[in-house]
């Protein structure tokens, strides 16, 4: 999917205004093919990217395509990078080229590889990350607050390289976790284990987005004080991978859909689908990907819920729209015609 950009600025600019006139918040989950990389549209038509996917033009051309010509922007106001792995920062340098970034927001970038590897392509890598344009850049810590107009309107760290937000600004989840405490794992060396967490808030609604953030220091989320929300809409972490999604966190979360970004053959691992399957709110299990390895294709959700169903596709997204005041939000699948609504459970 790559469109060819037509539309005036003036025409961009009206749309915007537009969207912002009838207040709706919007999400789009674009597929990065096993990436990260969820788009925000506030109700004022202002614009926060999670996660920028890989480099190799692809991933950047479909994200600016849903920008540019979905959602209507002439560019993005804030750009997040949750840890430094090239399938959630490599896009970013050839992004800033296509639409312009106003507001770069990360860990602080380190000077080599996070993850320690020797001779790895992280010179470059990080040198393009380091150059590429933007307005202004910050360095990410919890209790970090996007700055967003709008009512009742919040975007915030919750962790940040393993430190949790300890005074959170949200109501804290009072579901009941599992009696007994899941395993710790294997020490994650890798900057997964770094990723920022981001709560989203709007009235009645949530979204929580943890990058690749894994098991051990997800724990340190609910133990010893539960310091997350219930949400309504949980981005699986990690693209469904069970180093990651801990059943202790999710149940505290306890959302009532799920949206996975993996691959077709990256991610949806069978265990996670069976903690998702388990939470007792849950209503609805989407993937940008069908899991298209043969001995696990019981795992993949309906089809109807997937946005694409082969490993060659055409890059459909997923897209939630959020009512003017909160309360309900519909998730549609443009790709083959699906659209449901829910309703915000979280007063």
């Amino acid at each position: 999917m790559h469109f060819r950009i037509v539309a005036s600025t003036c025409v961009i600019l009206a749309a915007v205004h537009c969207c912002a006139k009838e207040g709706h918040l919007d999400l789009y989950w674009i597929d990065s093919e096993g990436g990260g990389s969820t788009l925000i549209v506030t109700p004022a038509g202002e614009s926060v990217l999670i996660d920028s996917g890989n480099a190799g033009g692809r991933d950047p051309h479909r994200i600016q395509d849903v920008a540019m010509e979905i959602a209507h922007l002439d560019h993005l106001d804030h750009c997040i990078t949750t840890h430094f792995h090239s399938d959630h920062m490599g896009g970013a340098p050839e992004l800033a080229q296509l639409i312009p970034i106003k507001n770069l927001w990360d860990n602080g970038l380190p000077d080599s590889d996070p993850d320690g590897n020797l001779g790895s392509a992280w010179p470059l890598t990080s040198k393009s990350y380091r150059n590429m344009p933007v307005k202004e850049r910050h360095q990410v810590v919890p209790g970090s607050v996007i700055p967003l107009r709008g009512e009742d309107l919040q975007l915030a760290c919750a962790i940040s390289r393993q430190h949790p937000w300890r005074t959170p600004a949200w109501p804290l989840s009072k579901a009941s976790l599992p009696a007994e405490q899941p395993p710790i794992k294997a020490t994650d060396t890798s900057d997964n284990a770094n990723s920022s967490a981001w709560v989203l808030s709007w009235g009645a609604f949530r979204f929580f987005d943890a990058g690749d953030l894994t098991w051990n220091i997800e724990a340190g989320l609910v133990e010893p004080a539960v310091l997350v929300p219930e949400v309504d809409i949980f981005q699986v972490t990690h693209h469904g991978l069970d180093v990651s999604n801990n059943p202790w966190l999710l149940r505290a979360l306890n959302p009532t859909v799920s949206v996975m970004n993996n691959g077709s053959t990256k991610g949806t691992a069978p265990t996670v689908i069976q903690t998702l399957r388990s939470l007792p709110g849950l209503k609805a299990q989407y993937q940008v990907h069908k899991n298209l390895r043969s001995n696990e294709l019981e795992s993949n959700c309906p089809d109807e819920y997937i946005a694409n169903l082969s490993a060659t596709c055409s890059g459909n997204y997923i897209h939630c729209q959020v009512s003017n005041d909160g309360a309900t939000y519909s998730i549609e699948i443009p790709g083959n015609g699906h659209k449901a609504t829910y309703t915000s459970r979280r007063k």
